[in-house]
């Protein structure tokens, strides 16, 4: 056979498509285009819902045996364990009877007072138990999941609660689950209450400290805090309910150079083993609306009257 009618051409099997780097800049500019959309535009939340919806029985499942293993831990709680925290709930039984009768006692003379100055009653917030039931998976944010979403009415914005203080906020709801962000993530600045000088600021997450906190920036040099000084919420945001222990000031760092503190606070809430936490409505849901509509009558009214005349 003549050399000359051999076929040069590669076999099917070793032909090639796009070269490797032309698939790396696509699948590139492909995924920087997408984060950039969903960024800007959310358009993978319901995708995201979805997702969440259908592995949440898959979740529930993989839990089990670790809830089992928890159950059966506490179960074979020693009995010296138990009398000790039996004779812990006696001393805090009876100091919680002495601080009932006080309370009881301030609370009429406050409600009294109220009437008195014509004052309106404190909002009565609704609240929501939920169970924490693993932290996200993103290890650049501190952020947990619970067990109630939109089907159980949890609203986006909604502050957290545990018996300690406050947890954090609900940043994302799901039909069946939520995602709450905690106070020592970076992305979320609570506003504050001073409780020794009624000063007003804003606390930052702070994850570099050791175990996580907080942050009161902006404060001057001069500004009147002192290590232990407790911090709650002011209320002023239309978010927080007022006066929720949020953080105690641990450490001040007061330098020359700087016109500026920095303030170093511990969070109240235990951020890293929550496990039960309380859902509170916003406040702002709870603000009935300003009457502009009323107002402009009343001010439209000497105008009109003037008119007829």
């Amino acid at each position: 056979m003549p050399l000359g009618t051999l076929d040069r051409s590669p076999p099917p099997i070793f032909k090639q498509g796009p070269s490797a780097l032309s698939k790396l800049m696509f699948f590139s500019a492909l995924s920087l285009f997408l984060m950039v959309a969903d960024t800007r535009f959310s358009i993978t939340q319901p995708v995201r819902a979805a997702l969440a919806t259908a592995l949440y029985p898959i979740q529930w499942l993989a839990l089990q045996p670790v809830r089992a293993v928890q159950g059966s831990g506490e179960y074979f709680t020693g009995l010296s364990r138990a009398n000790a925290n039996s004779e812990d709930a006696r001393r805090k039984l009876a100091l919680q009877s002495l601080r009932a009768g006080q309370v009881e006692q301030l609370s009429q003379e406050n409600s009294r007072l109220r009437k008195l100055l014509g004052l309106r009653e404190q909002l009565v917030t609704p609240v929501m138990a939920a169970e924490v039931l693993y932290d996200a998976a993103d290890p650049y944010t501190r952020k947990v999941i619970i067990d109630k979403g939109m089907a159980q009415g949890v609203e986006l914005g909604s502050p957290v609660l545990d018996e300690s203080g406050v947890l954090g906020q609900v940043t994302r709801v799901h039909p069946l689950v939520s995602e709450v962000t905690l106070v020592i993530d970076r992305d979320l600045a609570i506003p504050v209450l001073n409780v020794r000088t009624g000063a007003r600021s804003v606390a930052y997450g702070d994850p570099s400290t050791p175990g996580g906190g907080l942050e009161l920036r902006f404060m001057g040099s001069n500004s009147d805090v002192q290590q232990g000084d407790l911090l709650t919420t002011s209320g002023v945001d239309g978010v927080y309910p007022p006066g929720l222990p949020v953080a105690k000031i641990s450490r001040i760092e007061r330098r020359a150079e700087s016109a500026f503190s920095k303030i170093y606070c511990a969070p109240q809430a235990l951020v890293t083993g929550a496990r039960h936490v309380m859902v509170v409505k916003p406040v702002a849901g709870q603000i009935p609306t300003r009457p502009e509509a009323d107002a402009m009558d009343a001010a439209q009214a000497p105008a009109k009257k003037g008119s007829a005349k």
